[in-house]
């Protein structure tokens, strides 16, 4: 999910530029800029390479920093990552069993998108989730829980790794590509019911030859649905989230990231990529970057930096040791029954196979 190169080239707008496919990527990508003026409190950063296609506008972005929401961005970021590492510790431990599927190396993707949406849009992912878990207001402590089988885990220690929900966010879904119509389906939800919001549509390179994406394209412009499709960066998911709004329907952006670890934990991803490759996508990794350009900037200090990273690993350790302590799940069959239909709308009977595998 959300892997390096993922070029999408469709008859939907899509926005191409140095902006999405920099060499260092950070959530805005401005690593590259060699000073950035301050004024009243906030960072502009002009980049006039933005280049679009089948839009109807192809003015430059412009981005605004501001120096708080730059803090709250760096204080946040540390959380994801360790949630993976936790994570990855966890399973090597074998306390987590099942698919395990981490986003070392991606976590800008969940907190670019969060902050660049409200929290009354719409998110949905594939099966790479847990930073998306944690951004759409799921704690560490229920997203650990879950990924142990824990009771109070954020589904009830029924979807593990890949499906995990909350308010706001659709999954963590298993299927490599067929959660993208699911989000036109959210989309569509949201237009009919005239509300002012957007979906954020993310998937892979992996997903994008299989044809329930290009046929979710396809219905999405045909209604001019309020879809986002794959997109990882703050300032472009605000241009993009104006620019649906304004009723011009859905756009695609073409993005790039860089997953350090394998596919998942049970691949090392040693056997088809070098230690070079490695050691140069992790010199242009966007969190250290991030943090780097704010001490340059003078937002935060060196000291600053490593009390957040050494608080998150406090809270985190103590978050995980908490998730241990949760219960199993009740052994009891009916609870296989519960939480299948949204509270309230559950039918009768869910058919089995036989007569006696009905339940009532």
């Amino acid at each position: 999910m959300l892997t390096r190169n993922s070029r999408l080239k469709e008859s939907l707008p899509w926005v191409s530029s140095k902006l999405f496919c920099a060499k260092r990527r950070f959530l805005a990508q401005v690593v590259n800029l060699k000073s950035v003026p301050t004024v009243s409190g906030a960072l502009h950063c002009n980049e006039a390479s933005a280049k679009a296609h089948s839009r109807k506008t192809t003015n430059p972005l412009t981005f605004l920093y501001q120096k708080t929401a730059s803090r709250r961005i760096i204080l946040t970021i540390p959380h994801t990552q360790r949630l993976e590492i936790a994570a990855d510790a966890l399973y090597k431990q074998k306390k987590i069993r099942g698919f395990c599927h981490l986003s070392t190396g991606q976590e800008a993707v969940a907190v670019g998108i969060e902050y660049g949406i409200s929290k009354e849009d719409k998110l949905i992912t594939a099966y790479r989730s847990h930073g998306f878990t944690f951004m759409r207001g799921g704690s560490i402590m229920s997203i650990v829980g879950e990924l142990l089988g824990r009771q109070d885990g954020i589904s009830h220690g029924k979807g593990g790794s890949m499906h995990m929900f909350c308010a706001g966010f659709f999954g963590g879904n298993g299927i490599v590509g067929a959660h993208v119509p699911v989000g036109a389906g959210i989309a569509f939800a949201q237009q009919y019911n005239d509300r002012d919001n957007i979906t954020v549509d993310a998937y892979g390179d992996g997903a994008a030859n299989q044809g329930q994406v290009h046929e979710a394209f396809n219905m999405a412009k045909l209604w001019n649905l309020p879809v986002l499709f794959g997109c990882e960066i703050m300032a472009a998911v605000k241009h993009g989230r104006e620019f649906i709004r304004a009723g011009n329907g859905p756009l695609v952006y073409e993005y790039v990231t860089y997953r350090y670890a394998g596919h998942s934990m049970s691949d090392p991803g040693v056997g088809y990529r070098t230690r070079g490759e490695l050691k140069a996508e992790r010199a242009s990794d966007p969190v250290s970057n991030f943090r780097a350009q704010l001490i340059d900037w003078g937002i935060i200090t060196e000291d600053e930096a490593k009390t957040i990273d050494k608080n998150v690993r406090k809270k985190v350790n103590h978050e995980v040791a908490e998730a241990e302590k949760m219960p199993e799940p009740e052994p009891r069959l009916d609870v296989l029954f519960q939480d299948i239909y949204v509270r309230g709308s559950e039918p009768d009977q869910y058919r089995g196979r036989t007569v006696d595998e009905t339940h009532y």
